[in-house]
């Protein structure tokens, strides 16, 4: 099971607000890419979750901004899935640029069905579950 994983992301203009800065609502977008890719990477399949009438739904999410990313900027975001149970999953983040911490975060979400009840993870998120 993968535990942590590294997605690079090269921040765009239009990402960026009125001083040149990305915009905060944009780094909740990069954590998505950075679970995503996290799940790609160990063969899971979200589109295969979601056709079974499965969904990841965020329960709570919090960042924390040290320094600001501005257009063009590399950054590494660093996806950690720091706790599983058989229905939610919590993720640390780490966004970096040449190795200054620039945010961190904390996600949790829960699978549910297409009624919202809580569900088991399914199969289609491979090594998650753990007994």
């Amino acid at each position: 099971m993968i535990r942590r994983h590294e997605t690079e992301i090269r921040v765009r203009y239009s990402e960026t607000d009125a001083m040149g800065y990305l915009h905060h609502a944009n780094y909740f977008n990069y954590f998505e890419v950075g679970r995503v890719e996290m799940l790609r990477a160990q063969g899971g399949d979200y589109r295969l979750m979601e056709e079974r009438g499965l969904f990841l739904v965020v329960v709570d999410f919090r960042c924390n901004y040290r320094a600001p990313a501005h257009y063009d900027d590399l950054l590494i975001l660093t996806t950690i899935l720091a706790k599983v149970t058989p229905a939610r999953l919590e993720h640390d983040y780490e966004v970096r640029r040449d190795g200054e911490l620039l945010a961190t975060a904390h996600s949790l979400l829960a699978c549910v069905n297409a009624e919202g009840r809580v569900q088991r993870i399914p199969d289609v998120i491979p090594g998650v579950i753990e007994e």
